[in-house]
């Protein structure tokens, strides 16, 4: 009953679909996030699907995503040209845009400066895909080549004051093109370039919804999985919960949950976990205490991704050890979401780098020997909070910021070890404490605290400590693809770090992380 990790029904078209080519680019599946804004379904493919299966998807239009190469090296990616033949519009952003321009005639080199980050760029034309734009605006750039000669097929739009060709269109074609990127929250009117794009030039109507998907998901799973048992592993956190929740609207007594303690959880976790699942949602719950095997194996270890890797693996091996008690066992469920894949560099064999391994895409064997089912997989974390919701889940459960699939042991940075974990439980579940007393919890889309591998001197009544350090991390964002640090009230940082230093042993100095993603991530590890 094996199959491959990744087995996967292709997905079912709604009426209205928008298609995103991808190049590479860390932010491609980010542009299908913002389509989707706009109620229109939108779905990352590999930049070479075939004109046939572009045909029978049948899209309202096609995005060429950023990538990392450069049109004119050999061996880049290319588009199909027959793409242009197709009578649909046709938007290329970056290294989509370079493409285009290549395409009709244009001349793409690498300019003599280089943009990244904010840029003031200018309206020089009138289109529909611009209206509403100001004569001026911040969009955000990353990019070393650009299109510095046309054809003359191609008409600017819009110019910074080192890029001729910020944005084109073509003179008879809906085809246009952006050097910047309109996806990201830095580029001041990005979702009403996107929303004029999807809704003006490909006359989409916005009738996607998050229920019609939760149906769609609940007939493919009854289809697919027939009268065979499916086990979803739990972690306590929206993700897998939602999972649980559209499994067992979909087949009921069917589903059986496994929940492994790896040591690595927030302080009450496990507890939670086993209230919310037995008493309340009435599932058949497997719950394994596997915390000093875990302990063990990372024992020693301080590599990020060496930690991600074993936590995944020993997670596996001892899922897969419960799972055998389980009669039929034939599909294990798992709460993978779109940026988990576009991260891990294993969206769909396309060229996009790895940033990290997750726990749930890095730390899988290529044979489970189980069918994988992972109903979340094209999904945005705000849109699985929205699914939970549909789904009737608490606004408690829904709220919860995200934990990663290693837990803490990607916030207890350098060696793992029982003592220090209960130092950073204890520092995080003040965090999250006094963000709620104060109001701000559902205000920041994540905050935690790591400890660090760094001691520092300090001053407690008349004695000298040497002790750790804890950082405080706290963001704002839509899509955690991107996020700006949270500007957290001083009185706030005042009483979260006298509160860690007097009541932690052990650590004597709090810290707050002010940097954003790009360029950092929002993990630490």
């Amino acid at each position: 009953m094996t199959s491959p990790a990744n087995s996967r029904p292709a997905f079912s078209t709604p009426e209205e679909l928008i298609l995103v080519l991808d190049f590479g680019g860390q932010t491609a599946q980010l542009i299908a996030r913002r389509v989707r804004d706009q109620n229109v379904f939108c779905q990352l493919v590999r930049h070479d699907l075939s004109i046939e299966r572009i045909r029978e998807l049948n899209p309202k239009g096609l995005i060429l995503s950023g990538g990392p190469a450069s049109v004119y090296e050999p061996n880049s990616p290319q588009v199909d040209p027959q793409i242009f033949e197709l009578g649909i519009p046709v938007l290329g952003i970056c290294y989509g845009m370079n493409l285009v321009g290549q395409m009709f005639g244009g001349r793409v080199q690498p300019g003599t400066k280089r943009e990244f980050g904010r840029t003031e760029c200018q309206t020089i034309a009138t289109d529909p895909i611009l209206a509403g734009l100001p004569a001026s605006s911040t969009v955000w750039m990353s990019h070393g080549d650009h299109v510095q000669e046309t054809s003359g097929l191609l008409i600017p739009l819009m110019k910074t004051s080192t890029c001729e060709f910020a944005a084109v269109k073509h003179r008879d074609r809906k085809v246009y093109g952006l050097q910047f990127h309109p996806e990201v929250t830095h580029t001041q009117y990005g979702g009403l370039l996107l929303g004029n794009f999807v809704k003006t030039v490909c006359g989409c109507h916005g009738t996607w919804k998050i229920s019609s998907l939760i149906e769609r998901e609940v007939a493919s799973i009854r289809a697919r999985v027939g009268n065979k048992r499916v086990i979803c592993g739990l972690s306590g956190g929206v993700d897998s919960s939602v999972v649980a929740a559209i499994l067992y609207k979909a087949i009921g007594s069917q589903l059986s949950c496994i929940f492994v303690d790896n040591g690595l959880l927030r302080k009450g976790e496990s507890d939670k976990v086993r209230d919310r699942f037995q008493n309340h949602f009435k599932t058949d719950l497997h719950v394994v205490d596997a915390s000093a095997r875990f302990l063990d194996e990372l024992a020693g270890v301080t590599d990020p991704q060496q930690k991600r890797m074993i936590i995944g693996r020993v997670f596996i091996e001892v899922f897969r050890k419960e799972a055998e008690s389980i009669p039929d066992a034939h599909f294990l469920a798992q709460g993978t979401l779109y940026p988990d894949v576009i991260e891990s560099g294993a969206n769909h064999d396309g060229p996009a780098a790895t940033i990290k391994a997750h726990h749930n895409v890095g730390g899988l064997p290529e044979q489970l020997g189980f069918e994988l089912i992972e109903p979340l997989r094209d999904l945005f974390k705000d849109e699985v909070r929205r699914m939970g919701l549909e789904l009737g889940l608490t606004d408690e459960l829904v709220w919860r910021h995200p934990f990663p699939g290693p837990g803490l042991g990607v916030r207890c940075l350098g060696e793992l070890s029982a003592p220090r974990l209960a130092k950073l439980r204890e520092a995080d579940a003040i965090v999250m404490e006094e963000l709620r007393l104060a109001g701000l919890y559902r205000q920041i889309q994540q905050a935690f605290a790591v400890l660090l591998p760094v001691h520092t001197v300090g001053v407690m009544g008349d004695g000298r400590t040497y002790e750790e350090v804890v950082a405080v991390r706290a963001v704002s964002t839509d899509d955690f693809m991107t996020a700006d640090w949270f500007p957290m009230p001083h009185d706030i940082l005042q009483k979260i770090s006298t509160r860690i230093i007097n009541e932690v042993r052990g650590v004597n100095r709090v810290v707050y992380d002010i940097s954003s993603k790009p360029p950092s991530t929002i993990e630490w590890e």
